[in-house]
């Protein structure tokens, strides 16, 4: 299985006003050194709460977001080193379904000119061959030809999602970035569009690099995960070795405070584990674990080292005491 998306270290910086004229200017470390990798025809799903980097780390890996540092390798190439031009001629490989269908169409077009844009705008095909390609998109996500003439007011949200699904295919991309594209909708949208989402994937072929805060949702989407917290991913691994067997504290916290997601005590996670306080400041982190102040099982090593990402291949977690949680929250012998 070939490597589609290698990123490398990627780290996002975001320079912040100076508290007076003489001092030096404080930056917010929204993502620091994030690496992971995503094959071929998979789903990696990148999760954590608010705050955490997820959505800066993949928008700055597809150059929505300006990168500080880090490599971005698609199909062997850097994104982050080519031009502008380059990485127009780029985006017709990767495309972005958003989080919100109710502001991510143009309410003045009809949708058939919305599907159409991105073929209008890369110059791909005939006019007729791009009119023939969105009939053949709309079918594909469970749209009528009798609609495409209508306006995205006249759509239901879940309609409306599947208009921008339909309008992130019609470059036959092989990665989409999927930022949330369910949050918006009811539960039972939710699973219609789940759905239509691992149909597309099983039979186009799609990579899919999918931005969610819930579990339940990239589990029934993912292949692989990665959790981060704080701007770095702390644990990342298949999606069966993840949830079955959590390895660092802030994970088997995420896992037992979704409540869709049934567990078993035999699996070394008990629930609930709890954890109290806030997340440490972006603008000036720790100089060890981001995650040591909340944590059950932190020693001093973890206040004053950083753990870096390790493990057997396939399951890294960056813990100084990885395992599973005790009911007390602490690391079983």
């Amino acid at each position: 299985m070939s490597v589609l998306l290698d990123v490398r270290d990627l780290t996002v910086r975001f320079g912040l006003p100076k508290p007076s004229m003489f001092a030096p200017r404080p930056y917010l470390e929204a993502v620091r050194q994030v690496s992971f990798t995503l094959h071929e025809g998979r789903a990696l799903g990148i999760v954590g709460e608010s705050g955490s980097g997820k959505t800066t780390a993949a928008m700055a890996a597809i150059r929505l977001v300006a990168a500080s540092s880090g490599q971005v390798i698609f199909q062997g190439e850097d994104l982050l080193t080519l031009s502008e031009a380059d990485m127009r001629a780029r985006r017709r490989d990767v495309q972005l379904i958003f989080q919100d269908p109710y502001s991510s169409l143009n309410p003045r077009a009809r949708v058939a000119d919305i599907v159409r844009e991105p073929m209008d705008l890369m110059g791909i095909g005939t006019p007729e061959q791009r009119q023939a390609r969105v009939e053949e998109l709309f079918k594909l996500v469970g749209l009528r030809p009798d609609q495409l003439s209508l306006f995205p007011h006249q759509f239901s949200g879940g309609q409306r999602q599947r208009i921008s699904i339909a309008r992130a295919l019609t470059t036959n991309p092989r990665l989409l970035v999927c930022d949330e594209p369910v949050s918006a909708l009811d539960v039972a949208i939710q699973a219609q569009i789940l759905n239509l989402l691992a149909k597309l994937k099983a039979e186009l072929g799609l990579s899919y690099l999918f931005i969610s805060h819930d579990l339940g949702v990239v589990r029934h989407v993912c292949d692989d995960v990665a959790v981060m917290y704080l701007g770095k991913i702390v644990e990342i691994g298949a999606r069966s070795q993840l949830f079955d067997a959590p390895q660092h504290p802030y994970t088997q916290a995420l896992l037992s405070a979704a409540p869709s997601l049934a567990r078993r005590k035999s699996q070394g996670y008990v629930r609930p584990l709890k954890i109290s306080g806030d997340p440490p400041s972006p603008i000036n982190p720790p100089k060890g674990c981001a995650f040591a102040e909340r944590c059950p099982k932190a020693q001093q090593i973890c206040r004053s080292t950083q753990p870096t990402l390790s493990g057997a291949e396939g399951h890294q977690v960056a813990c100084h005491f990885p395992g599973p949680a005790t009911e007390a929250g602490t690391a079983q012998p």
